[in-house]
């Protein structure tokens, strides 16, 4: 097949359930530097602050999702 004769497919999947695709705000963990509170703020809020603390020394949580890259 060629690449013009390429339809792309249509959103329409028949009469399959339809789900709501509505982007969520993403959340992030974050550890405090300073005391160790876990704490969990959307990804969009400009300051971020431990509400422990105070502190401003704030780590994204380690993925727990196996990451692997292939080295040459």
């Amino acid at each position: 097949m060629s690449r013009e004769e390429y339809q792309i497919p249509t959103g329409d999947l028949g009469s399959g359930p339809k789900f709501d695709t509505a982007p969520q705000p993403s959340r992030l963990s974050y550890i405090c530097g300073d005391c160790g509170l876990k704490s969990s703020q959307h990804q969009t809020v400009p300051f971020l602050r431990c509400k422990e603390c105070g502190c401003r020394i704030l780590y994204k949580e380690r993925t727990k999702r196996m990451v692997q890259f292939e080295a040459r």
